[in-house]
């Protein structure tokens, strides 16, 4: 199998867990709007991957293939209307903390365009990657993700698959874990402590990406389903889930997201761009601003961008090689 020229590794189930197949409730009509409506949706069976993919799985898969990510290349100026110059070259956004509380309306506060930022100097050209060997690999793009998927000879995830997978047989409960935040004030995932994004006391031990697997696996074996960094799914975005999903007559099996044409950004027209969905939360993921370190959350993220905070994991469907 090969995709832009890159050839496949073989394909086993070597660092995944079978996930059994089954009906549960996805969304959550408790939190976030486009959580909503909570329905009922069946899966499967499939193979995940125990942890998101790590700099140092990406690292074989480029060192084998020569693959260049989205953030190594230039921009395409038509793709940015009034962009200036010195932003499209590579590079990629990175999390800068501010020095102090700020308008939490404005993203572009503590999100800033970083030239040379890549998955391997992910704070910019001077940074690296050197002892992070095993923190997740973050500056992917959606293509990034998925050419590494079909190299691995794995897929992505769907939302629905990705949501089963992380609630492993807790059905309707808010976190990963059950339905409090912080049991008994541990710390069951990495995520933002305190006022963000000025002041984090990292009461989790963290203050950016963890190693993965610092965490306790959910009931299924599976690491840092919450937390840590986002994860590409291979679901089209809309704004929630389709209103009469619940109808008891039929229990949609294996769901796909909307089409691709109805995942823009209604907001920002001027960017013609199609958005996936990213699910988990990640190291950012504050009470005050973004609680959605939660199986039920869900996120756009256009497919040309990256950003410090999104990864991924792998999937396998179908007949499983079980030799690897």
């Amino acid at each position: 199998m090969t995709t832009r020229g890159v050839t496949s590794a073989a394909t086993g189930r070597d660092g995944m867990v079978r996930v059994p197949g089954g009906t549960f409730r996805m969304g959550s009509d408790r939190h976030y709007p486009e959580e909503a409506p909570v329905h009922r949706v069946s899966v499967d069976e499939f193979w995940m991957s125990t942890t998101t993919v790590t700099n140092r799985e990406y690292a074989a898969f480029v060192e084998a293939t020569g693959y260049s990510t989205v953030a190594e290349r230039p921009l395409d100026p038509a793709a940015f209307p009034g962009a200036p110059a010195e932003n499209l070259v590579p590079g990629s956004l990175v999390f800068t903390m501010t020095p102090g509380p700020v308008d939490l309306r404005h993203i572009s506060q503590w999100w800033t365009w970083t030239p040379g930022a890549c998955w391997h100097r992910p704070e910019g050209p001077t940074s690296t990657i050197e002892g992070r060997e095993d923190h997740p690999v973050v500056h992917v793009a959606f293509e990034d993700a998925t050419v590494y998927a079909t190299w691995a000879g794995h897929e992505l995830p769907t939302e629905a698959e990705w949501e089963f997978a992380a609630r492993a047989g807790l059905d309707n409960q808010a976190f990963v874990w059950g339905d409090e935040a912080v049991p008994s004030g541990t710390y069951l995932a990495n995520f933002w402590q305190g006022d963000f994004p000025w002041r984090n006391s990292q009461a989790d031990g963290f203050a950016g990406t963890a190693p993965v697997g610092s965490f306790p696996a959910n009931g299924f074996g599976l690491f840092d389903m919450a937390g840590n960094v986002w994860e590409w799914t291979d679901d089209w975005y809309s704004d929630g889930h389709v209103a009469d999903a619940d109808k008891p007559c039929c229990v949609p099996a294996n769901p796909r997201g909307p089409s691709e044409a109805s995942s823009f950004d209604p907001v920002q027209p001027q960017f013609a761009i199609p958005r996936k969905v990213i699910k988990g939360g990640s190291f950012l993921c504050a009470d005050n601003y973004c609680q959605r370190y939660r199986p039920a959350a869900r996120r756009p993220q256009m497919i040309d961008t990256g950003m410090s905070h999104v990864g991924f994991r792998t999937v396998l469907r179908g007949d499983v090689p079980a030799d690897v």
